[in-house]
């Protein structure tokens, strides 16, 4: 066998419907029978493998759409000869290609079980990842805002992560928020994310001594992400908390060159044009996942596939059918899935986000207990005044439902 070379590889892979996404990393693992990671002996790192869409002037040896068609790019030529000119004709004829897959994902920022007296409820996990999962959600992210993270003291948060790694399976997708404040700690939060096999790492920025401009928030980033080589980085856009408000298309521009595991953005923001931007930076190589729940179906028709929302504890069937209706093409019923989604998302504001959150949790059927200080928890008034308004929507003909034994 040849050693690495300096040339790229491009490959030509048809996929069965032009609303699939596909993983490149599995992709090119699966394509090359060869492990992508930063100790791979054919120096091919996963976060160094996209796609970009393939529109040939002409492909005379198949008929084909050219957007049923995308081209795997990997910088490096691993150990093998020959076989990257036969591998795209055999996998063009259609073997195996419905396993590489990816689907639109439903990631849930789940609440944090506590018990009454504010301890940490980590037995409760298992339940609540077991009915999200039912619901339709396919991964969680950990130790957000809704999971009260920065409430947690550097402990806690890492016997939260080590218990959902514990209780979930391999294919329910777990992403922990790392970020805090000072550096040293957001580097062993991550560091601990990836000594658990956790599937990528989220940040905040510091909230205090805010960066001042994109190139502070990358030196951070990138500091943080060097402590988990392995693990896909997201940085947690969501300036209405953090105050830190920067243009994510010069971040992903900028620091694809300092942080080479820099995977995309939480976008918890309604800057839809800088959203938009981000999409198109390298080609749409960086995965941007949404936050904002009530404008769902505005991401989805810009192009995102992938989405990490509070409200998906509670009424992720509503998302689920948004997202099977625009696939489907029947916008008018997405339309209105929608519009369903943004009235309960409208209450939910109104009576203060997680307090609110965690009392819906228990009426759909999991108590997740109270909320951490300095936050607190409904009167009993404002609970009842809370189910009314969601009772006058119907909101419960389209909530998440989780069944007793799960807690």
């Amino acid at each position: 066998m040849a050693g690495p070379f300096s040339a790229p590889i491009h490959l030509l892979v048809k996929i069965k419907k032009p609303t699939t996404f596909v993983k490149p990393w599995v992709l090119a693992e699966n394509l090359l029978n060869l492990p992508l990671s930063t100790t791979s002996p054919s120096g091919v790192r996963r976060q160094d493998a996209y796609l970009l869409p393939y529109y040939p002037d002409c492909l005379p040896y198949f008929d084909h759409h050219p957007c049923e068609y995308l081209s795997l790019f990997l910088p490096v030529k691993p150990f093998f000869e020959s076989r990257e000119f036969l591998l795209p004709f055999r996998f063009l004829r259609g073997q195996k290609l419905g396993e590489l897959m990816e689907t639109k994902e439903l990631i849930a920022a789940p609440f944090q079980p506590m018990h009454r007296d504010g301890s940490l409820d980590l037995k409760s996990v298992e339940g609540l990842a077991a009915g999200l999962r039912e619901n339709g959600v396919t991964g969680a992210f950990i130790c957000g805002t809704t999971g009260e993270g920065l409430s947690l003291t550097i402990s806690e948060r890492r016997q939260v992560a080590e218990q959902w790694r514990n209780v979930i399976p391999n294919d329910f997708k777990l992403m922990v928020q790392v970020g805090h404040n000072t550096v040293s700690d957001a580097r062993a939060l991550a560091a601990h994310a990836q000594e658990i096999g956790a599937d990528a790492i989220g940040c905040l920025p510091p909230t205090f001594y805010r960066p001042r401009g994109v190139t502070d928030l990358i030196d951070f980033c990138e500091r943080v992400a060097g402590a988990a080589p392995n693990l896909p980085f997201y940085y947690y856009h969501i300036p209405s908390m953090t105050g830190v408000n920067l243009s994510m298309t010069e971040l992903l521009t900028r620091g694809a060159e300092r942080i080479p595991t820099l995977a995309g953005v939480k976008f918890t923001y309604e800057d839809l044009m800088d959203f938009i931007r981000c999409l198109k930076v390298a080609g749409g190589r960086f995965r941007m996942l949404f936050g904002r729940d009530e404008c769902l179906l505005a991401a989805l028709s810009l192009g995102a596939s992938g989405f990490i929302g509070s409200t998906f504890n509670w009424m992720a069937p509503v998302f689920r059918e948004i997202l099977d209706q625009f696939d489907s093409g029947d916008l008018d019923r997405a339309r209105r899935a929608q519009s369903k989604a943004s009235e309960a998302v409208s209450i939910f504001v109104q009576y203060g986000g997680i307090p609110a959150g965690k009392a819906i949790m228990k009426w759909v059927g999991f108590d997740c207990g109270p909320v951490r200080s300095p936050q607190i928890e409904l009167s009993e008034s404002e609970k009842a005044q809370l189910r009314a308004d969601l009772e006058a929507i119907d909101f419960f003909e389209f909530a998440s439902r989780y069944h007793q034994f799960y807690h």
